[in-house]
């Protein structure tokens, strides 16, 4: 009975030390964000701000375009989350039923493409894109964040996909259904919670995305929000620290609104794929 007790105690500690390390960066940007420039400059600096202010959020709107940099992201991100799950989904559909060579390859090409660098592609899809005619437009970083986000896409849905018990598939195909109609009648809503949690990670992996939009993306007008914070950086590396945090916690806002109006679906999601039939 100790021996439990004491084990359990271990784990509610360590889970208590991870979440405390998760939190503490968000804590401390929030915190630095209402800061005054006094108490940033402050050696003794606090959790709490001891006089709280809005200027450097002011600051931040003024500096910077922030809501037309979010705009982009917005769009971009919601376009890559949308494009990414329409094609995985039939494809995750063939792979999990499908027990063949090719399926069985493509599989293993989901596998092996996560290992990939970044820098390793960017140069190749730098090319694809100038012959295109894509650079520097939102709809060839949609069309970078798609590819990039498929093969996790895929690998998320398929294990979705194989928890769908197949008799229910068969009694469609009984009642005279084909695929593409068992796919859209049958599968796809027990698919839901699956897809909503796909589409939520591709969606957050556009939105906080940095290196491929520096690369892309040459005019202002069109940068996205992760590029525009850098801009808060000056030229000797010296950042404006309140409204650099300030943009930052604004830029946090919507994938934390999204988990938390959605959690449910993400957690309905993550079991249905962890869930063998």
């Amino acid at each position: 009975m100790r021996t439990s007790t004491a084990g359990r105690v271990g784990q509610y500690a360590a889970l208590l030390g991870y979440l405390v390390f998760l939190a503490f960066p968000f804590l401390w940007l929030v915190s630095t964000a209402f800061k005054s420039p006094r108490e940033l400059g402050s050696p003794h600096p606090t959790w709490i701000p001891r006089h709280p202010t809005l200027d450097n959020f002011r600051q931040a709107f003024d500096e910077q375009p922030l809501l037309r940099a979010a705009g982009n992201s917005l769009l971009a991100a919601l376009a890559a989350a949308v494009i990414a799950v329409l094609i995985a989904t039939p494809l995750a559909y063939v792979m999990a039923r499908q027990r063949t060579r090719l399926a069985k390859a493509a599989t293993g090409w989901v596998v092996v493409s996560q290992a990939f660098p970044l820098v390793l592609v960017i140069i190749p899809l730098f090319l694809v894109l100038k012959e295109l005619r894509l650079i520097n437009s939102l709809a060839g970083l949609v069309m970078v964040y798609v590819v990039w986000a498929l093969p996790f896409a895929l690998w998320m849905l398929v294990g979705y996909v194989r928890a769908v018990p197949g008799e229910l598939e068969e009694a469609a195909a009984v009642d005279g259904a084909g695929r593409l109609r068992t796919l859209v009648s049958v599968t796809a809503p027990l698919l839901a919670p699956g897809i909503v949690a796909t589409a939520l990670f591709a969606f957050i992996t556009a939105w906080n995305e940095f290196f491929f939009a520096l690369v892309l993306l040459k005019t202002p007008e069109k940068q996205t929000l992760p590029v525009v914070l850098t801009h808060f950086i000056g030229a000797e590396g010296v950042a404006d620290l309140g409204p650099l945090a300030a943009a930052a916690f604004l830029a946090t806002l919507p994938s934390l609104i999204i988990f938390a109006i959605i959690q449910r679906r993400i957690t309905g999601g993550m079991l249905a794929g962890a869930v063998k039939s």
